[in-house]
């Protein structure tokens, strides 16, 4: 079979932890050759040498994606070290999840989260554009959210971020058909990203449950890995809280095809679980 990861050159934002980092292990393993940023220096070197370990090339350099001329630097270091710029994944965001009545405490986080999950996607494609145009082909990945598809109580802004993010993207596909392929990706909840870290309201969390609002405390059983053996185990249709590598694995099987096909959305789900969205 035709391996299309191998030799891409791939930047990925928010490449510290969490998605970024693992699509940048497994696009190494592949032979990609990486090019990755995100603010947390550490994070980032921890990241780099994941990326060796599994024999593959990085270069990396520390990136505020709410930054244009961050960003832009990013692409450049991309063409400076491997002469192209063939996937751009516009992975890094924050959700912070709360009510509107939590205006007061939430604001600054609210603001951050626009910055980032908007600003940042746009900064990202922004530094890229020109870059696959010229080329003839390119493809970008943006991470959006099954929040995005539908206001819920307690996600607001951090939904509205994300339903951003799917209208960028759209555009940018209807503009650039043919030369630049465009997919979402579309997380449902992932709680070991540690994204959920970032939550204002814990409260706020019951919104994407809905009707199955009971399945938050199966959450918490699963944080604790109290859940039935069952709901632990992806082999089995129960499986209830989805493990970040599957979202990694779609981010891989998007990259890996012809350049003449593109995937425009993609949802990946645990089975079993309870969201709503």
């Amino acid at each position: 079979m035709t391996d299309r990861v191998a030799g891409k050159v791939i930047i990925v934002t928010g490449a510290a932890g969490g998605f970024g980092r693992l699509v940048s292990e497994k696009a190494a393993a592949r032979g990609a050759r990486l090019v990755c940023g995100d603010i947390d220096e550490a994070g980032l070197e921890e990241t780099a040498q994941a990326v060796r370990d599994a024999g593959g090339e990085v270069a990396t350099a520390v990136t505020d994606v709410r930054v244009l001329a961050d960003l832009q630097r990013l692409a450049a270091l991309a063409v400076e070290r491997f002469d192209a710029i063939d996937v751009m994944i516009n992975n890094a965001g924050i959700m912070p999840l709360a009510f509107h009545a939590d205006h007061a405490e939430a604001m600054p986080a609210w603001e951050r989260c626009i910055d980032i999950n908007i600003k940042g996607v746009l900064n990202g494609i922004s530094a890229v554009h020109d870059r696959m145009i010229e080329q003839g082909r390119g493809q970008v990945i943006n991470l959006s959210s099954i929040y995005g598809n539908f206001p819920v109580a307690g996600a607001g802004v951090y939904g509205a971020t994300k339903a951003a993010v799917d209208f960028l993207s759209e555009s940018l596909r209807v503009e650039s058909r043919g030369r630049i392929k465009v997919t979402t990706i579309k997380p449902t909840g992932v709680p070991a990203t540690g994204l959920g870290g970032g939550v204002i309201n814990p409260e706020a969390v019951r919104g994407i449950f809905g009707q199955n609002a009971g399945d938050l405390e199966r959450m918490e059983a699963w944080a604790a890995l109290q859940l039935p053996e069952a709901e632990l185990d992806p082999e089995s249709p129960q499986y209830f809280a989805l493990a970040p590598e599957y979202i990694a694995d779609a981010i891989i099987h998007v990259i890996d095809q012809p350049w003449g096909v593109s995937l425009g959305s993609v949802t990946v789900r645990a089975t079993g679980d309870g969201y709503i969205l």
